[in-house]
């Protein structure tokens, strides 16, 4: 791992452990996050399967959302292997995904706060 995906790392880390009861853990090869110790909001991948992408995959409402996602901005969104058919959404992190070549980390944080609020039990949903 470069030290830059390193750090885009720590920076996924940071913001979805900050969220109520988050918890991490490794799930086939990734980093993945999870909502009072059950389920699964947020994957950090990177290069995953040789795809070159360094991305936090994130639960949307479902193909609607995911697909308007993808229309509106397809060098930043796109449908990730394996968990895209579930309407999950890969939100590139790495300097390709944006205009500048740095993420806008507020943006970044926000989708991973939708998603927890989708996977989250009620309890914890309502404190964000």
């Amino acid at each position: 791992m470069t030290a830059d995906v390193a750090a885009l790392r720590a920076e996924v880390t940071r913001i979805c452990l900050a969220l109520p009861e988050a918890t991490t853990r490794l799930s086939h090869g990734a980093d993945a996050f999870q909502a009072g110790g059950k389920k699964m909001f947020a994957y950090f991948v990177d290069n995953h399967h040789g795809s070159g992408i360094t991305a936090v995959l994130v639960k949307t409402t479902g193909p609607d959302e995911q697909e308007m996602l993808i229309e509106s901005d397809p060098a930043l969104y796109y449908r990730p292997p394996y968990i895209g058919g579930w309407g999950w959404v890969g939100v590139r992190v790495d300097p390709d995904g944006w205009d500048g070549g740095k993420p806008d980390w507020e943006h970044v944080a926000e989708r991973i706060r939708h998603s927890y609020r989708l996977t989250a039990p009620r309890r914890l949903a309502e404190l964000v």
